[in-house]
């Protein structure tokens, strides 16, 4: 359906900071709610990671993979 627009580079950036984010989460000493936002924000790093779709950069028309992204449209 969309095809991937994320390179190899930027995907371990972002798993890379998904780690991080997941130890913040585990070991950072943030009390009430706080804890939530480096949680959520690890967790939509490690999936634009594993899919290599970003929906900011599709917005925005950014594509870090090299190839270019193949057309939602076909012609007849």
């Amino acid at each position: 359906m969309f095809g991937q627009n994320t390179g190899t580079l930027d995907r371990d950036l972002r798993l890379g900071l998904a780690a991080f984010c997941g130890l913040l989460t585990l070991f950072a000493p943030l009390n009430g709610l706080w804890p939530l936002v480096p949680a959520i924000f690890g967790i939509l790093m490690l999936v634009t990671a594993a899919t290599g779709i970003c929906p900011l950069y599709m917005l925005f028309g950014i594509n870090t993979c090299g190839v270019p992204a193949k057309p939602t449209t076909t012609e007849p």
